[in-house]
C-alpha cells in the first residue's frame, strides 16, 4: 500500500469517527508508530491503526497495540482491507494476535448507525455466536427435543447442546435456525462494551478478541498473545532504554511514585501515571532535546488532549523558554528538585499556559 493511498485510508477513518462524535487526533507523521489515531467519544476512548494488508500486522506490534490499550485505557482497533489478496467483508470481525479488525464500512455502522457486527471470523470459517439461553427457551417453549433441533440445523444433538451453552456456529446454520424459529439468536459482538481492568480498577472496553469474536474463546495464538499483557504483569518496573538520560528521567519518575512504563515507536517515550491530589494523571513523557520537542509538540498536545492527560518534553540543558507552542519544557535538573507527584503537575499546568 503506498503512503499516499495508506495516508487517505487514515484520513477517511478520521472522518468516520469525527462525523460520528468523536475527538480525534491529526494523524502524526512520527514514524515507524504502533498506531495512526487516538479518539474519543464521552469516556470511550478507541486507539487505531490503519493497514491495506491485514498479514502486515506482526506479533510484536499487535502486542504493543495491545498494551497501550491497556495503559490509556482504551480499544485497540485495527482497520483494514485485505488478508493478502483475499477482501475483507463488511459484518465480520477478524482477529490477529488478540487485536480485533474491521473493514471502514463495519466501522461506520458501528459507530453512526449503532450496528455492531454479528459475523467472526475464525480457523473454519465465519461464525455466529449464538444467544445460548434464548435459543434454549425458544426450544423448551416449542417442546422441541435436541434430536428435532439437531435435524432442523443439520448438526448433531451434542452440537445443539453446545450452542445453548453459547458456542459459536456456522453462519448457514444459524441462518437455518432463524428461519425456522421465526426469531434472532445470533449475538451481536459488541466490541466496545465496557469491562473492568483487573489492574488498575479502571472501566476500558472490551476488545473483540478472546471471548468476544471466537466460538471457543480464541485460538493458542491469541490466547498465548493475550498472556502476553496480562494484567498481572508488574507495570512498575521499567526496562532500562540504554540511554543514560532518558533512563535517569524515568528513575526520578519512579522515585517520585509515578508508574512508569517505558514505550516503543510512540511519539512519547513513555507512559507515567500516578495519583494527585485531584485525581489519577496521566503524563505522556518524552526526553531528548529542545528541537525534538518542537518536531514533536503538535502530536505529544493533539494526543494529550484527546486522552485527557498531560505531556512532558525533559530536556537534558537549560532551554531559552519553559514551553514550545504550549507543551511544557522541564530540564532534568528541575525534575529533581520536585519529589512530590502534585508540584510536578502544577509546574505543568502553569507552562502548558505559556
Amino acid at each position: 500500500m503506498a503512503e499516499r493511498t495508506r495516508e487517505r485510508s487514515i484520513e477517511r477513518v478520521r472522518e468516520i469517527l469525527t462525523t460520528a462524535g468523536f475527538f480525534v487526533s491529526d494523524a502524526h507523521s512520527i514514524r515507524p508508530t504502533s498506531f495512526d489515531l487516538v479518539a474519543r467519544r464521552d469516556s470511550l476512548l478507541l486507539i487505531l491503526k490503519v493497514l491495506k494488508n491485514i498479514d502486515a500486522l506482526d506479533p510484536d506490534e499487535a502486542r504493543r497495540l495491545r498494551e497501550l490499550g491497556e495503559l490509556f485505557p482504551a480499544v485497540p482497533l485495527l482497520i483494514g482491507r485485505t488478508s493478502g489478496t483475499v477482501p475483507l467483508e463488511p459484518g465480520v470481525v477478524y482477529n490477529r494476535y488478540g487485536v480485533s479488525i474491521l473493514v471502514e464500512e463495519s466501522l461506520e455502522d458501528y459507530v453512526h448507525r449503532g450496528l455492531p457486527p454479528f459475523l467472526f471470523s475464525s480457523p473454519g470459517g465465519v461464525f455466529a455466536r449464538i444467544d445460548g439461553p434464548r435459543l434454549h427457551a425458544i426450544r423448551v417453549a416449542r417442546d422441541l427435543s435436541l434430536g428435532a433441533l439437531a435435524s432442523i440445523a443439520g448438526v448433531s444433538r451434542r452440537t445443539i447442546q453446545l450452542y445453548e451453552e453459547g458456542a459459536g456456529a456456522e453462519v448457514e446454520v444459524v441462518e437455518r435456525l432463524e428461519a425456522f424459529t421465526g426469531e434472532p439468536i445470533a449475538m451481536a459482538i459488541d466490541l466496545l462494551r465496557p469491562t473492568v481492568n483487573p489492574r488498575a480498577g479502571r472501566e476500558v472496553a472490551r476488545e473483540g478478541g478472546e471471548d468476544a469474536t471466537s466460538p471457543a474463546g480464541g485460538t493458542g495464538a491469541e490466547k498465548a498473545g493475550a498472556k502476553a499483557s496480562a494484567p498481572g504483569a508488574k507495570p512498575h518496573e521499567f526496562a532500562p532504554t540504554g540511554d543514560p538520560v532518558r533512563d535517569g528521567v524515568f528513575r526520578q519518575l519512579d522515585g517520585m511514585g509515578w508508574e512508569v512504563v517505558v514505550t516503543l515507536r510512540c511519539p512519547f517515550d513513555a507512559f507515567t501515571t500516578g495519583a494527585t491530589r485531584k485525581e489519577e494523571e496521566i503524563l505522556l513523557t518524552s526526553v531528548g532535546s529542545l528541537r525534538s520537542a518542537q518536531h514533536r509538540s503538535e502530536v505529544l498536545q493533539e494526543l494529550a488532549r484527546v486522552i485527557e492527560a498531560h505531556a512532558l518534553f525533559v530536556v537534558r540543558d537549560a532551554p531559552s523558554r519553559f514551553s514550545v507552542d504550549g507543551l511544557p519544557i522541564v530540564t532534568v535538573r528541575e525534575l529533581s528538585r520536585h519529589r512530590d507527584r502534585d508540584e510536578l503537575v502544577d509546574l505543568l499546568n502553569e507552562r502548558e499556559g505559556l
